[in-house]
C-alpha cells in the first residue's frame, strides 16, 4: 500500500510539474505593419509594434486577435495552437497570402533556455489574467475650469493701480503696479481663473473575466472534441492549395504535416485532405497524424470514405484503439 501512494504522489507531482511548463511566443509583420495582440481576450500591448514578444504561456490552445494601427489594414483572429510546442518558444509570422489575406505562418520553434535575444524594438509582455482585457477603456484626461470673479472699488489719492493674482494648486501670488495720476474715483475688477485637470484611468477591477466559451464550429454536433478551434474555411482552402500545387507525394505529406501538426480541422477537412494524396499509404499516414487534432474527432469514422481498401480501415480503427 504504501508504495502505491508513493507512486501516486510521483504521478501528481509529474502531472503538476507538466501543468506548470511555460511558453513564449514571438509574432512580427513582414512590412512593418504595427498590430496590437489580443490572446483570449487579453491586451498584450498597449503601443502598437511590429514585434511582440509574450511569455509565461500554460495553455495549449490560445485565440489571438491582432489590431493593426493603420486602420485600413482592420484586424484579424487566428487559432494559436502550441499543443505541440510546449516549453518551447514559437515564431509566429504575420504576412499576407497570395489572395492578398492577413495569415499567421509558424516559422518554427526552440527551447526557451535556447532561444536568441528578440529583436531589438521588441513589445516584451508576461502573459497574465491582470492584464487589460480588450475591452478596457483606455486613459482619459477631463479639464474642469471654474472661474470666479471678485469686484473691488473705491476712492483713490490720484493713484491708479493694476493688480494681477495668479492662483495655483499649491497657493498664488500677488502683484501690483502703480502707475499714472488719476483724481478721479478708480474702480478696480480682478477675475480669477482656476483651472484644474485630473487624469482618471479606467481598468478592471474584482476577479479577471474568463473568455466566453469557444462556440460550436459544427452546429448540431454534440460528441466529443478533439481540438478547440477547427480551421476556417478560407484557411483550409488554402493549405489544399498549398498541398495541391506540389507534384510529389513527399512535398504534399510534408506540407500537410507541418500544417496539420500545429492546427485543428474537422473530420469533413480531414478527408478532404487524404483525396488529395493518391497513394492508399499516405491516405492512411495523414489519417493517423490527423485524429488527435481533429474538432468532432467522434465523426471519424466519416475519413473511412477515402479509402479504397478495407485493410486501411481495419489499421486506423487499431490505431485509434491503441491510442485509447
Amino acid at each position: 500500500m504504501k508504495k502505491i501512494i508513493l507512486s501516486f504522489i510521483a504521478s501528481a507531482m509529474v502531472f503538476t510539474a507538466m501543468a506548470q511548463i511555460k511558453s513564449n511566443v514571438i509574432l512580427f509583420t513582414d512590412n512593418g505593419e504595427k498590430f496590437t495582440a489580443i490572446m483570449n481576450g487579453l491586451r498584450m500591448n498597449e503601443d502598437p509594434a511590429t514585434h511582440v514578444k509574450m511569455t509565461d504561456l500554460t495553455g495549449e490552445f490560445y485565440k489571438l486577435k491582432v489590431i493593426f494601427a493603420d486602420p485600413s489594414l482592420g484586424e484579424k483572429s487566428f487559432n494559436l495552437n502550441l499543443s505541440m510546442n510546449v516549453g518551447m518558444e514559437t515564431t509566429c509570422n504575420i504576412t499576407k497570402n497570395k489572395k492578398g489575406e492577413y495569415v499567421l505562418r509558424y516559422m518554427g520553434a526552440v527551447p526557451i533556455a535556447e532561444a536568441a535575444p528578440a529583436p531589438a524594438g521588441t513589445k516584451t509582455v508576461v502573459y497574465s489574467e491582470t492584464l487589460p482585457s480588450e475591452t478596457t477603456p483606455a486613459k482619459q484626461t477631463v479639464t474642469h475650469q471654474t472661474t470666479t470673479t471678485t469686484s473691488q472699488s473705491g476712492t483713490s489719492d490720484n493713484v491708479s493701480f493694476n493688480m494681477g493674482m495668479n492662483v495655483g494648486e499649491t497657493g498664488g501670488n500677488i502683484s501690483i503696479n502703480v502707475s499714472g495720476m488719476d483724481p478721479a474715483m478708480t474702480t478696480q475688477q480682478t477675475t480669477v481663473t482656476h483651472t484644474t485637470t485630473t487624469t482618471t484611468t479606467s481598468s478592471s477591477s474584482g476577479a479577471p473575466v474568463p473568455p466566453p466559451p469557444p462556440p460550436s464550429y459544427l452546429p448540431g454536433y454534440t460528441g466529443p472534441i478533439g481540438c478547440p478551434v477547427p480551421l476556417s474555411p478560407g484557411e483550409f482552402s488554402d493549405l489544399k492549395s498549398s498541398i495541391a500545387s506540389k507534384s510529389f507525394e513527399d512535398s504534399k505529406m510534408t506540407i500537410a504535416k507541418q500544417v496539420v501538426g500545429n492546427t485543428c480541422l474537422l473530420t469533413s477537412q480531414v478527408k478532404e485532405l487524404m483525396l488529395l494524396f493518391t497513394f492508399e499509404e499516405s491516405r492512411l499516414d495523414i489519417a493517423k497524424f490527423a485524429y488527435g487534432r481533429t474538432y468532432d474527432i467522434g465523426n471519424y469514422y466519416k475519413v473511412n470514405d477515402a479509402f479504397t481498401f478495407e485493410s486501411s480501415i481495419d489499421e486506423l480503427n487499431q490505431y485509434i484503439s491503441r491510442g485509447r
